[in-house]
């Protein structure tokens, strides 16, 4: 609302001048008194606005964190321990001042979002028992020069001041989002990113200039390759800690933090959960167990069941389920579809398959939920193969019973494609090792269609020799929506032509 009144003011006054000055009104001791004022606000907004500045310092003295310790944090143990080693440098300031070792100035976390940077930037104020002041990248971007470096002066102020206040020794800033700012930085133009930018470099230059209270930047972001390479380098951002998505250990931990105030029936199994989320960040494993207590609410229950934690994670998966309306005909091409999938999972991954469904949610009108058997972060040629040949197996079965694809298959390709765009990138190609920018679009082309052709070729001939498999579980989809991993392998077994 302000910005558009400060539009509109823009346009009305000197419209208002001109119809004063015609009227034959004196208007010259007016356009004074709008100088002088326009030049007093051009003042304030150079020194970081008087309202927005000082609403964002009431922010900040507001935010400061509850008192969260490191155990509260679920899994990123090798991060946790980490930042520990790094915070201690300010802790043990008198040992390292012996030894001659220059503190830290800064710790960037980087990762995924959702994983829990923020939380350790205040676990790590109440480890060193540190003053703690909290901003966000976009609080210093304004369309008007110098307001962001402003802000900077401000933060790094505000954090000595509050030390002070409090007779704390340290204090710990926090910038989420610093890529925001912290942008490479182009040449041949000045921004007001360049200026924001260049004001935080000089603040963490000048942050040892008085050894009391000691300050510490901290900083977090998930697109550590957009930053400013001097940013990165030594004496500015000192430790670079990658804080990464939890493997199953660590997804259980988290899970048990957030089922401590949550009533769990007895029979739950938080390592079923704990497998079936493979790749979920923290956030969205909280987000699991706040869904489970409402779907729990919902149906007038106590206590939480497995059942409930399981529509909770194709919830945060796939979205809510919708009320879409198919016809018999899409319903029974949309099980076709997915039962390829199963089909072509259980061949090259058996034991993986948790569910097959019908039911629509978000966009899919079906999904299967597979099972990851271990966690994996190296993959061969013949492991990358296999899962293109799972995405393709939908495609593959539709050609299979209509002669022809559907729209249905395209988030499929999209997988499969970026599944051979890592092979080319990891040398595991007829293209061998090459620089992809050295390499034609012609010759990409030409090896990532031999690649698909041959695995749609081999997946359709395995579907077509268990093809009955189609038949006996069609019409039990069709009648249940669903087929748990146990009644699709029991199937599964007793009708392939291979051994149970």
């Amino acid at each position: 609302m302000p910005k558009l009144l400060k539009e509109i003011l823009i346009g009305f006054v000197p419209v208002l001048f001109i119809f004063l000055a015609f009227v034959g009104v004196n208007v010259i001791p007016l356009i004074i008194a709008g100088l002088m004022i326009g030049g007093l606000l051009f003042m304030t907004n150079m020194r970081g606005g008087l309202t927005v500045g000082a609403a964002s310092e009431r922010k900040r003295k507001k935010g400061g964190p509850k008192k969260l310790t490191f155990e509260e944090i679920g899994g990123q143990d090798n991060a946790k321990q980490e930042l520990r080693e790094a915070l201690d440098f300010l802790i043990r300031h008198d040992e390292i001042q012996k030894l001659g070792i220059r503190p830290l100035k800064g710790i960037l976390l980087t990762g995924p979002p959702g994983t829990g940077k923020t939380l350790m930037a205040k676990a790590a104020a109440h480890y060193t028992d540190s003053v703690f002041v909290a901003a966000s990248g976009s609080e210093f971007v304004e369309m008007y020069v110098g307001v962001g470096a402003g802000r900077v002066r401000d933060l790094f102020r505000d954090a000595r001041n509050r030390a002070a206040k409090e007779n704390k020794q340290s204090a710990i800033i926090f910038i989420d989002e610093i890529d925001v700012i912290g942008g490479k930085r182009e040449g041949g133009q000045q921004r007001e990113y360049d200026q924001t930018l260049n004001q935080l470099l000089t603040e963490m230059d000048g942050i040892y200039s008085s050894d009391s209270p000691r300050i510490l930047l901290i900083a977090a972001t998930n697109r550590k390759e957009m930053l400013d390479s001097a940013l990165l380098r030594p004496g500015r951002f000192d430790r670079h800690i990658q804080v990464d998505l939890p493997d199953k250990k660590g997804r259980k931990h988290i899970l048990e933090l957030h089922a401590k105030n949550k009533p769990l029936h007895e029979n739950v199994n938080l390592d079923k959960i704990a497998e079936e989320s493979y790749g979920f960040s923290g956030a969205q494993l909280e987000s699991v167990m706040n869904e489970a207590a409402i779907y729990t609410m919902r149906e007038g229950l106590k206590e939480i069941e497995q059942r409930h934690l399981s529509m909770s994670i194709d919830k945060v998966m796939m979205g809510e389920r919708t009320d879409r309306e198919s016809t018999i005909e899409e319903k029974k091409r949309v099980a076709i579809h997915e039962l390829g999938h199963a089909i072509m999972a259980e061949l090259v991954r058996p034991g993986s398959v948790s569910q097959v469904a019908l039911s629509p949610r978000g966009k899919a009108l079906g999904y299967v939920r597979h099972n990851p058997q271990s966690e994996q972060y190296l993959y061969t040629k013949s492991f990358l193969e296999e899962q293109i040949m799972i995405a393709l197996g939908g495609a593959a079965s539709e050609e299979i019973f209509y002669g022809g694809r559907s729209t249905g298959s395209s988030n499929d390709f999209e997988q499969a494609l970026d599944i051979v765009k890592t092979m080319m990138r990891s040398g595991l190609t007829s293209l061998g090792i090459v620089n992809m920018d050295m390499v034609t679009t012609e010759e990409l082309m030409k090896v990532n269609n031999e690649i698909l052709e041959d695995l749609m070729g081999r997946t359709r001939s395995l579907l077509e020799n268990h093809r009955i498999i189609f038949d006996k579980s069609l019409d039990i989809l069709l009648a249940e929506e669903t087929l748990s991993g146990e009644q699709f392998r029991k199937l599964f077994h007793e009708f392939s032509l291979l051994p149970a």
